[in-house]
């Protein structure tokens, strides 16, 4: 079914302008049934995006503009008293959906930021001592912006492991921004976005994705760089074994969207800051050389032998 996966991306490349390596990027969270932290400035096409992907795959899309206002049960639902039923009824929230786009996650409060990060892990709410099932496939594209702090509230290395992947988009090129004004003269390139899976199938890509072989050799070679961050003198906190099964799946996923029924060392490498970067934390060594985690993950990357393909 990878030819579907294909599809699915040619399609969201009708709304989305030079971005081939993110999109590829996000499906491959999406079939890793992993949640996806987009960093980006606005406006450079993260609400596009999630929405192509939502078009092209017939999933529930909602979302919800973060606030210090908002509440928990903003995000996943309150009851409420049915006078004429006379029971309490429960009010789904936005998160209860396929796809949910949490925008700038990180100017909201930390009880709400908690209520989402909670059903991501989950997968089901608690609201009032009842459990709600979240629907399968579920995605969270949660963006924050870089620049600037004022009435942001960051969200906690602990809560940061909670996604996946960590993405950023960029500006576009010249010739791509020059693309995007024509696309966008006189029609909306999202209504050019055509179904192309189902969410069961999905959930069918998934499993097959779950299932691509990983060899002893390259099982211990994620091991190893992992293992390499929490012995590094500039890092106060490394990869935790979460970090190192997400880079797992990421490099399953990788393998099979490339056609593949095994993972090779190239599928690692080209996941490996994505998944990592945002796991690290750096410490006063850090500072003091005026290194970054991205850096440091690269050192890692190029110390740390990869095993030879037979």
């Amino acid at each position: 079914m990878y030819q579907k996966a294909a599809a699915i991306i040619n399609e969201v490349k009708k709304a989305v302008i030079g971005k081939d390596v993110v999109i590829g990027k996000v499906l491959m969270a999406v079939l890793s049934g992993g949640h996806i932290l987009l960093e980006d400035r606005p406006g450079v096409g993260k609400t596009t995006m999630a929405l192509a992907f939502s078009r092209a795959m017939d999933l529930e899309y909602k979302r919800i503009q973060f606030t210090p206002e908002v509440m928990p049960a903003d995000v996943v639902g309150f009851t409420i008293y049915n006078q004429a039923a006379g029971r309490l009824e429960y009010q789904p929230g936005p998160a209860l959906c396929n796809l949910f786009l949490a925008d700038e996650i990180n100017r909201t409060s930390s009880k709400a930021q908690s209520a989402l990060l909670e059903a991501m892990e989950e997968g089901k709410v608690t609201v009032d001592g009842v459990t709600h099932e979240i629907p399968k496939p579920y995605t969270v594209i949660a963006t924050q912006n870089p620049a600037g702090s004022a009435g942001t509230q960051l969200l906690p290395e602990s809560q940061m492991d909670r996604f996946l992947v960590r993405l950023s988009m960029g500006y576009p090129t010249l010739e791509e921004e020059v693309t995007i004004l024509k696309t966008k003269q006189g029609r909306n390139p999202l209504e050019e976005v055509c179904q192309v899976v189902t969410g069961t199938e999905i959930l069918r890509m998934q499993a097959q994705a779950e299932s691509v072989y990983i060899a002893d050799e390259i099982y211990l070679y994620i091991a190893r760089l992992t293992g390499a961050t929490r012995s590094h003198v500039m890092v106060r906190t490394g990869i935790s074994p979460r970090g190192t099964i997400a880079l797992a799946k990421m490099s399953r996923a990788s393998a099979w969207i490339s056609g593949r029924d095994y993972v090779v060392p190239a599928d690692v490498r080209s996941v490996f800051f994505d998944v990592l970067e945002h796991r690290l934390v750096t410490g006063p060594q850090a500072r003091l050389n005026n290194a970054t985690a991205h850096g440091i993950l690269g050192q890692i990357l190029k110390t740390v032998p990869a095993p030879r393909l037979i």
